[in-house]
């Protein structure tokens, strides 16, 4: 018999998804994305400008930075005023890795989008809603540049997956992923091919049926979270 979570979810449900789009008036693109209570600012902005490495290629670049507000857990946050430290770096990391996978950056020109991703309000899985979001946000701002083509090959989304008390379950909200003996973030294009798998044995090594199941949830998950993507983005 299948066992439902603390929170009425069956093991294969992720929380309720919406996005909010424009939510920042002078953001070239921007969304506020609910993923239960977790609540994520995804802000997308546009130079005219690359990096030194780029210049002169005809090639744009995409980037992510993210950050969680003092407030947004129980324990205040302090701010990083000295640089983003290691968890911060690896996560914005991760963003712009995801968003630079379903980019074509040579048709964005000589360009630079940074997609800032802010936590308001933390309750597991941040890092995913940010790449969620982000994706959101990033498309609409690449439509302001009224290229011929869309740079955007298509979207792409990331979910959670764990083993909590010896169930594989999609999408953990914090008290889950504090229990939860295997954790794992999985990130996948809206074509269903895999950008990244970050998986930990939390409390003890895991078999691979279990690591097949979780990818199972996984891709099922990110597949329904695109289904949302795509209806706020009236595709």
């Amino acid at each position: 018999m299948t066992r439902m979570r603390h929170d009425g979810r069956m093991p294969d449900k992720h929380r309720p998804l919406s996005f909010e789009r424009g939510y920042q008036r002078a953001a070239a693109g921007s969304a506020l994305v609910t993923l239960g209570r977790t609540r994520v600012l995804c802000a997308a902005s546009i130079e005219e400008e690359v990096p030194p490495w780029l210049r002169g290629q005809g090639s744009g670049w995409v980037t992510g930075e993210y950050g969680m507000l003092p407030a947004s857990s129980r324990e205040r946050i302090r701010r990083e005023r000295k640089g983003a430290g290691g968890r911060t770096m690896e996560i914005q990391r991760l963003i712009g890795r995801s968003l630079r996978a379903v980019t074509r950056l040579e048709l964005i020109g000589e360009r630079t989008v940074t997609v800032d991703c802010d936590v308001i309000d933390a309750d597991g899985g941040t890092r995913t809603a940010s790449i969620t979001g982000a994706a959101v946000a990033l498309y609409d701002a690449l439509a302001t540049l009224k290229l011929k083509e869309h740079p955007m090959t298509g979207l792409v989304s990331a979910i959670s997956v764990g083993v909590v008390d010896g169930t594989p379950v999609l999408d953990l909200d914090y008290r889950e992923d504090s229990a939860a003996s295997v954790d794992m973030n999985v990130v996948m294009d809206e074509w269903g091919h895999f950008v990244e798998v970050q998986g930990t044995g939390e409390e003890h090594t895991f078999r691979r049926e279990e690591l097949d199941a979780m990818l199972d949830l996984a891709v099922a998950g990110c597949a329904a979270v695109t289904a949302r993507q795509r209806e706020a983005l009236g595709l």
